[in-house]
């Protein structure tokens, strides 16, 4: 069985409407596995040799479509930070704008978050206070601050966070356990 190329021999330009209808196909498979931001859909698009006007029509097409959706999708990462990681607005904003979101769509998004940080910093820290128990209490005020931080809370919301789980904690007292006493 032979197949035969229908393209003229030394013709090696590629039709446009397949790049993009090949591009748009590529951009759908990474969509079924993730969602996307508009930007990180650009840099999908860019990938496969279209210009700035093919990209443009492709993420229109998207739009108009609902398979992009910026606002969309940074309420799904907000919740997500939020419930899943324990995160605070600091994480929860830096992790949007890698993605690529806009401020404005970040703002938004995080504007519709309860301002309850100082409450989500202290459950957070009381669950890693427990297995901070073996440690004396400044070095386990540093690691759970170190903790604190990477989620994206900071200063005074951190700092009153893991003083009161690790007071909770009994840290800083004489705990219930073996004691040694000096005998004359």
């Amino acid at each position: 069985m032979s197949f035969v190329d229908d393209r003229i021999p030394g013709d090696d330009a590629l039709d446009p409407v397949e790049v993009r209808k090949a591009a748009a196909e590529s951009l759908v498979r990474k969509l079924r596995t993730r969602s996307l931001s508009v930007s990180e859909a650009r840099q999908v698009l860019r990938t496969h040799g279209l210009d700035g006007t093919q990209i443009d029509d492709v993420i229109d097409d998207f739009l108009r479509r609902r398979y992009l959706d910026d606002h969309e999708l940074a309420q799904m990462l907000v919740a997500a930070g939020v419930d899943r990681k324990g995160q605070g607005r600091v994480a929860i904003s830096r992790s949007l704008s890698q993605r690529g979101i806009p401020r404005d769509v970040i703002a938004a998004a995080l504007d519709e978050l309860p301002d309850d940080d100082a409450e989500r910093a202290l459950e957070f820290a009381r669950t890693k206070a427990r297995s901070l128990s073996r440690l004396d209490h400044d070095t386990a005020l540093r690691r759970l601050l170190g903790q604190l931080a990477r989620r994206g809370y900071g200063g005074s919301v951190a700092t009153n966070a893991a003083k009161t789980a690790l007071n909770e904690a009994s840290f800083g007292t004489k705990s219930s356990g073996v004691r040694f006493v000096e005998s004359d």
